[in-house]
């Protein structure tokens, strides 16, 4: 598992991909972010590259914006 706090913006991306670089190089991964209360666009698209990797678990204020971006059709996500 993998779990991340706080923001998840510009100042952050370049580490949080690593992280799932590593993390998730011998298999399938558990994303904790419900500690997390901002993803910016970046987030988002790290997520989707590693999209056939990781399944979620978040904050309900992520929900919405990992629904409109259609992350939820790709990623499984629980709270």
């Amino acid at each position: 598992m993998l779990t991340a706090t706080g923001e998840i913006d510009l100042s952050n991306i370049a580490d949080f991909s690593r992280a799932l670089d590593d993390a998730t190089a011998d298999g399938h991964l558990v994303v904790d972010l419900r500690t997390v209360d901002y993803l910016d666009s970046g987030a988002i698209n790290v997520l989707f590259t590693h999209a056939d990797r990781v399944s979620l678990i978040v904050n309900p204020v992520l929900e919405p914006v990992l629904t409109v971006s259609g992350l939820t059709s790709l990623i499984r996500v629980e709270r």
